[in-house]
C-alpha cells in the first residue's frame, strides 16, 4: 500500500521540490527576454512532473541551468577613447601603418555610431500632454522634436533623420496611420510607438501589420514610454552593431593577427574571445548539439560567451582558412549564420533552440591565405593583408619589443646583456627566412639563454656585450645564405618570385636541352597552371624564332627540359610564365642571365605581360635574398605605391608590358 512512504521518498520529494523552486528564482533573476522567459518557466513545469531519477529530468535541469547562466543583457562599457586605442596599437606593434588605420577608422565608426545621441519625434495634438512628453523624453538624454499634428511630422520628416516616432492615433488632417505609413516608407528602421485613448484590437492590429513597434493605450505611466523607447532603441543598436563589416587578417604566420585582435579588445575595454578552427569538421562545434543526451553542449560560439560573461566581446575565428568538413557537416556552412549581419540577431544553437543574439559580439577572422575559405563565407569578411615585416622593421621591433622580453624570460634583468644592432642583423640573415617574427622570437630567445648558463658559470657577474662573434658561436653553423648574391650567372637559369601561404619567397627556374623529338619535360613538382605557362612560353618563343636568331627547325630533333628545385614542394600559378620564358631564351641563345634579377607575370601568347598578385610579399622575399633588380608587370605599378621607403630606396624596380620590354636587359 502507498499510504506510509519511507523515508528516503519523503527527502526526495522535498528536495525536488526546493531545487525546483530555486531554479524558478534563477530564472526571475536572469532577466531574460520574455519569451525565453516563459519557455524556461515551461521547462520548469515538465521537470516538475518528471521522475528526478531519469535522464530527462537531468537534461531538463543542465537546459535550464545554462539558460540561466547566459548574459542575456550583460554586457561591458566600451571605452570610446580614439586617441587611447590609437596609442595601444602604436605601442604594441611596430609598422603596418595601413592595417593600423583601417582598424582605427572601423573603431571611429563604431565609436560615433555608439556614442551618438538618438532623435525623437513628439506628435501630439493636445500642448499639455506634448509638452509633458518632450520634458520626460529630455531628460533621458535624446534630442526631441514635436510636431502638433500628422502635416507639421511629416513636412518634419521631410527635413530631418528621426530615430524613433511618438504618435497619437486620433489627429486632423494626417492621422497616426498616416504618419506611420510615411516614416516606413522614408526609412523602414524608424521605430514607430503608437499613443492612443481609442485603442481597439482591430485598431492594435491593424497598426503592428504597417510596422509599428508598439502600441500604447492612454492613460499611461511615465516608465512604460520610458521602458518602450528602450526596447526600441535596444533593437535599432543590435541592427547598427550587426551591419559592421568583420574583419579579416590574412598574411604569413607570425605576422602579428591574433595580437592586433588583443589590441583591438583592449583598446575597447571588451573582453576577448579566440578560439582556433583549424581542423574543425564537425557542425556541432558551431552550433552545438541537440538536447538529446546527457552529455549533449552547446557550440563553442555560445561556450565563449557564457564563459566570459559579456554579450559584447571581441570574438576572434583563429585559422579561418583551415576549417574543414566531413560527414558530421559543414563548420564553414554554419559560420554564414553567425557572421552574417541579418541573420546575427537571431542565432539559433541547436542545444539553447531559442534565438540568442550575437548582433553585439564584434568578430574577427584570420587566415594564411584565403584560397581555401569558400566564396559565400569570405564574402561576409573585409579582408586586410599584413605582408610581413621588412629587415629594418624586424630590427626595429627586436629592440622595442623581442629583447626586452627574451631578457626577462631568461632571468637577465639584474645583468641586462648589450646586444649590438650587428648581431641582431647576423640573427635575421644568417637564422631566420620569414614573412614574420616567430622563428626570429625563438633564435633571440635561444641567445639569451645561452648567455643567461655562460653567466652563471662565470666567476664575475656582470652585463656581458653580445656580439655578432658570440651569435655564431651560440647558435651554430648559419642556415640560410645570400643565394643570389653568392650565385654565379649561367646559361637557362633565372630568378623567379613566388607566393606562399608563408610569404614571398624566391624559386630559380633551370632550363636544358638534349636530343630528342621536341618534347617538352616538365618537373619540380609543378601544378596544371604552372605547366601550362611553361607551354605558353615555348610557344610563344617557337612562333618568334626569327627574331631570337633560333633555327625553326631546332626544336624537331631537341628536347627542352624545364626544372624548379625543391621538388618535394608542389607549386602553381600563373606568374612564372615571364621567368619561364626568359630561361628558354636564356638558353636557346646561349646568353646567361643575371641572378641578381628576379622576375614574376603571367605571358600571353602574343608576348603581353599580365598582372600578378603578392606583389608587396614577393618584393620583400626579394630584398631579403639580396635582389637588387625586380621586374613586374606594368599593370601592377599601383602596388608599387604602399612598399616601405627602405625597399624602394633599394631595390630597382621596371614594370613592363611586353616580353620584348626585358630580354636584353635581363640576359647578358
Amino acid at each position: 500500500m502507498a499510504i506510509f512512504k519511507r523515508k528516503e521518498e519523503l527527502e526526495e520529494g522535498y528536495s525536488n521540490e526546493t531545487e525546483l523552486n530555486d531554479l524558478k528564482e534563477s530564472v526571475e533573476k536572469a532577466k531574460m527576454p520574455p519569451h525565453i522567459e516563459s519557455i524556461a518557466q515551461k521547462e520548469i513545469e515538465k521537470l516538475n512532473k518528471s521522475n528526478p531519477s531519469t535522464a530527462e529530468y537531468t537534461i531538463g535541469m543542465n537546459y535550464i541551468d545554462y539558460l540561466v547562466s547566459l548574459p542575456w543583457n550583460k554586457m561591458t562599457t566600451d571605452n570610446l577613447d580614439i586617441k587611447r586605442a590609437e596609442s595601444i596599437l602604436h605601442k604594441e606593434h611596430y609598422g603596418l601603418s595601413e592595417i593600423k588605420d583601417r582598424i582605427l577608422e572601423h573603431l571611429a565608426v563604431r565609436i560615433l555610431k555608439s556614442s551618438r545621441k538618438y532623435s525623437i519625434l513628439v506628435v501630439e495634438d493636445e500642448q499639455i500632454a506634448r509638452t509633458n512628453l518632450e520634458h520626460v523624453i529630455s531628460k533621458e538624454g535624446y534630442d526631441v522634436m514635436t510636431a502638433k499634428d500628422g502635416l507639421e511630422a511629416t513636412q518634419l520628416l521631410n527635413q530631418h533623420h528621426f530615430d524613433i516616432i511618438l504618435t497619437d492615433l486620433k489627429m486632423d488632417k494626417i492621422d497616426g496611420m498616416g504618419v506611420l505609413e510615411t516614416a516606413k516608407k522614408k526609412d523602414p528602421d524608424i521605430e514607430v510607438i503608437m499613443i492612443t485613448g481609442y485603442a481597439t484590437v482591430t485598431t492594435a492590429v491593424s497598426a503592428m501589420k504597417k510596422g509599428s513597434f508598439h502600441f500604447i493605450t492612454k492613460p499611461f505611466k511615465v516608465e512604460e514610454i520610458r521602458s518602450v523607447i528602450k526596447q526600441a532603441l535596444d533593437k535599432k543598436k543590435g541592427q547598427i552593431e550587426s551591419k559592421g563589416p568583420v574583419l579579416c587578417f590574412v598574411g604569413p604566420p607570425g605576422t602579428g593577427k591574433t595580437s592586433l585582435g588583443m589590441s583591438i579588445a583592449k583598446s575597447l575595454e571588451k573582453e576577448f574571445i579566440r578560439i582556433s578552427l583549424a581542423g574543425v569538421k564537425d557542425e556541432a562545434e558551431i552550433r552545438g548539439h541537440r538536447r538529446s543526451y546527457v552529455g549533449a553542449l552547446p557550440g563553442r560560439i555560445v561556450q565563449e560567451i557564457r564563459r566570459v560573461g559579456s554579450i559584447n566581446p571581441v570574438f576572434m575565428l583563429d585559422e579561418i582558412d583551415k576549417i574543414g568538413q566531413d560527414f558530421k557537416g559543414d563548420p564553414a556552412s554554419a559560420l554564414l549564420e553567425v557572421l552574417d549581419s541579418e541573420q546575427q540577431a537571431n542565432f539559433v544553437d541547436h542545444y539553447l533552440d531559442v534565438p540568442f543574439s550575437l548582433s553585439n559580439v564584434m568578430f574577427i577572422a584570420t587566415a594564411n591565405t584565403t584560397d581555401p575559405i569558400p566564396p559565400a563565407l569570405l564574402d561576409r569578411f573585409e579582408v586586410l593583408p599584413l605582408s610581413g615585416y621588412t629587415q629594418e622593421e624586424k630590427e626595429q621591433i627586436a629592440f622595442d619589443y623581442l629583447i626586452p622580453k627574451a631578457i626577462n624570460n631568461a632571468g637577465l634583468d639584474k645583468f641586462p646583456p648589450i646586444i649590438t644592432k650587428e648581431a641582431v642583423r647576423v640573427i635575421i640573415d644568417e637564422y631566420t627566412r620569414e614573412a614574420g617574427l616567430r622563428n626570429f622570437q625563438r633564435q633571440i630567445d635561444s641567445v639569451f639563454r645561452k648567455t643567461a648558463r655562460e653567466l652563471l658559470s662565470s666567476e664575475e657577474k656582470k652585463s656581458v656585450e653580445i656580439t655578432p662573434e658570440m651569435v655564431r658561436k651560440q647558435l651554430g653553423a648559419k642556415k640560410y645564405y645570400f643565394e643570389i648574391a653568392e650565385a654565379k650567372e649561367r646559361i637557362g637559369v633565372t630568378t623567379g618570385l613566388a607566393w606562399t601561404e608563408t610569404g614571398g619567397q624566391i624559386i630559380f627556374i633551370e632550363a636544358t636541352i638534349m636530343k630528342g623529338r621536341g618534347e617538352l619535360i616538365l618537373t619540380g613538382s609543378l601544378g596544371n597552371v604552372m605547366k601550362e605557362s611553361a607551354q605558353a612560353a615555348l610557344s610563344y618563343i617557337r612562333s618568334h624564332t626569327e627574331k631570337y636568331h633560333i633555327d625553326e627547325n631546332f626544336f624537331e630533333n631537341n628536347d627542352l627540359h624545364i626544372h624548379v628545385p625543391a621538388g618535394a614542394i608542389p607549386k602553381d600559378g600563373p606568374s612564372a610564365g615571364l621567368t619561364i620564358a626568359v630561361a628558354l631564351i636564356s638558353l636557346l641563345t646561349k646568353r646567361p642571365c643575371k641572378r641578381d634579377v628576379a622576375l614574376t607575370g603571367e605571358l600571353t601568347l602574343s608576348g603581353r605581360i599580365l598582372p600578378v598578385g603578392g606583389v608587396k610579399e614577393k618584393i620583400l622575399a626579394a630584398h631579403r635574398a639580396g635582389v637588387k633588380t625586380i621586374v613586374f608587370p606594368a599593370k601592377n605599378d599601383s602596388d608599387f605605391n604602399d612598399l616601405p621607403p627602405e625597399i624602394k630606396n633599394n631595390v630597382n624596380i621596371i614594370p613592363i608590358n611586353e616580353l620584348d620590354d626585358i630580354v636584353d636587359r635581363v640576359i647578358g
